[in-house]
């Protein structure tokens, strides 16, 4: 009998997994999903708000994809897992038996029991049906007078932009006395407070909610400050307050979970033929620096081919390789590859350039005992993944790095280039007497 693998979840880590084991096998594959009929681009939800593309653009495969690759695709949400029969229960009382399973249900956005959390008006900004909401109640600034979003970090930047593209003024509070200053270092972290501000968001740092408050129809009406008991009027509260692994389905289950559902190296759980993959899944041990949960788009994507090739019958462990990631601050664009933490950790230190008038600047994170290489941030200048991910496998160090930084830049020509200033500061820094170099670029991957 054919081989039955059911995914929970139809986001990219479960629609990647059941591409890539259809393209080795001829296994049979149903993706279950309550979110969306089909496989969107989670991340391009923004755009879609700002008129920069309709939810179809966010579609990659057209609709006939599936049945031609002979996917199945059930609608509905599941109620629990029986592991011993193998069987899925949903909340409209049908079931469904699997061989295989392979849980990647995502993450859903943070409460903390504030009073009036689940009122009409307050929303996340992670799913599909988040975007139906918030076009809902802010379709505009005369239906919406103001919005109030609590919590920093990339999800709560993006909906200030959203709200913001639509003249919707925003107070955006964010407990740090810095913005997103557990990650970025203290010269960024700075910048982007001030960027925002010049955005006219009015940026509360330092700031907890106390209390959302209702009207006489249970829609929200204003929000307390806990700090100052302050009261401020509006119509939607985006609660960004980080995120959350989706498993509240599985809690009665026999599977282990921590934060999320517990899994090792081959994303395997405790359960026979029950694997977990993405925003979801916990490594009982972290990989390196990373964390245990990553809530990151191109991990998802590495566990879905990782895992597809186990369950082919080529069990493989799941390797990330070097960190990276990429984001957006309104209009600055932001890059991160190796390891720059917000305060260096012991025998690391920071070199930081920033322009004198532009909202650009790179934070280089280096041993000091070797001076090799650790990682990069950068603001505003677009560089090359291949270029960094090689320096770090190759253990440069930063004179090495410095020297050829413009290999390593990826704006398109004609924009103005920063590295001979960059360098000129390290120089200046480091008391050394660094020359510009470059090689050609097609020329760095070519050897065997």
């Amino acid at each position: 009998m054919q081989e039955h693998i059911v995914i929970i979840g139809n986001g990219i880590s479960g629609v990647t997994t059941a591409r890539h084991i259809r393209k080795l096998s001829d296994k049979k594959i149903t993706i279950v999903s309550a979110e969306t009929e089909y496989f969107f681009s989670r991340t391009a939800l923004m755009y879609i708000y700002m008129g920069h593309m309709k939810f179809e653009h966010t579609q990659p495969y057209e609709n006939w994809f599936w049945d031609k690759n002979r996917i199945d695709l059930k609608k509905g949400y599941v109620k629990s897992i029986d592991t011993n029969s193998k069987t899925l229960h949903f909340v409209k009382g049908d079931s469904l038996k699997y061989d295989k399973l392979i849980i990647a249900t995502g993450s859903k956005p943070n409460k903390f029991g504030w009073p009036g959390q689940d009122l009409e008006g307050v929303m996340g900004m992670y799913h599909k049906q988040d975007l139906d909401n918030l076009e809902k109640h802010t379709p505009n600034n005369k239906v919406c007078k103001r919005a109030v979003i609590v919590g920093g970090g990339l999800i709560g930047i993006e909906l200030a932009e959203m709200l913001n593209s639509r003249n919707i003024p925003v107070t955006f509070l964010v407990r740090e006395d810095s913005f997103w200053n557990g990650v970025l270092p203290e010269g960024e972290s700075q910048m982007i407070n001030k960027h925002i501000k010049n955005h006219h968001i009015d940026l509360r740092l330092s700031t907890n909610l106390k209390e959302i408050k209702s009207d006489d129809n249970g829609n929200v009406k204003s929000i307390i400050i806990e700090e100052t008991g302050e009261e401020i009027p509006c119509n939607v509260v985006g609660l960004t307050a980080g995120v959350s692994p989706n498993i509240d389905f599985i809690k009665d289950s026999e599977i282990e979970i921590g934060r999320g559902v517990k899994v090792n190296r081959y994303l395997e759980t405790n359960i026979p033929d029950v694997y977990a993959i993405g925003d979801c899944a916990e490594q009982h041990e972290p990989i390196g620096n990373r964390r245990p949960i990553e809530a990151v788009w191109y991990t998802g994507r590495m566990m879905g081919e990782t895992l597809a090739q186990t369950i082919c019958g080529n069990k493989t462990q799941y390797k990330p390789g070097h960190w990276f990631n990429s984001a957006k601050f309104l209009d600055i664009e932001y890059q991160t590859y190796g390891w720059v933490f917000a305060k260096p950790r012991e025998n690391e230190a920071h070199f930081h350039w920033k322009h004198h008038k532009e909202n650009i600047c790179i934070t280089v994170s280096y041993r000091k005992d070797t001076n090799m290489f650790l990682g990069i941030n950068t603001f505003g200048i677009r560089m090359r993944h291949e270029i960094f991910d090689k320096w770090l496998t190759e253990n440069r160090d930063m004179n090495y790095v410095m020297s050829y930084l413009k290999d390593a830049n990826f704006d398109p020509e004609f924009y103005k280039a920063y590295e001979n200033e960059i360098l000129t500061q390290y120089n200046n820094t480091f008391n050394t007497n660094l020359a510009p170099r470059k090689k050609s670029w097609k020329r760095i991957f070519s050897k065997a």
